[in-house]
């Protein structure tokens, strides 16, 4: 499967890495002139690891990614969504501290 860390989608591998995943996606849009995004990208790593074989989480750079911004909608970041059978099914805006963004993701951990 996957490794722990978030991973860099673009334009070329969106569809299959994101979209066609057997497991859901975490997808971070972000850009590296966005300080509250580099506040998330730590949390991203956490739920990584902490959820791992159970979602994905995957990164998007809204800079480089323009179409992929636009296709879904994405006017402010960060932006976390979560892509569940090819479709996105959750939206967070902002920087919320991780338990607010589980909790707004709808992750629980096994029994929780």
């Amino acid at each position: 499967m996957s490794s722990d860390d978030p991973f860099e989608v673009s334009e070329s591998d969106f569809d299959s890495e994101v979209l066609k995943s057997e497991l859901p996606v975490v997808v971070d849009f972000w850009a590296e002139w966005c300080a509250p995004c580099r506040m998330v990208a730590p949390l991203m790593e956490e739920i990584a690891r902490d959820f791992a074989g159970q979602v994905r989480v995957a990164k998007v750079n809204v800079d480089d990614n323009r179409d992929i911004a636009t296709r879904f909608s994405i006017m402010s970041i960060p932006t976390v969504m979560l892509f569940r059978g090819g479709e996105p099914v959750k939206q967070v805006v902002g920087a919320l501290p991780k338990d607010m963004l589980l909790r707004e993701l709808g992750l629980t951990r096994g029994q929780d």
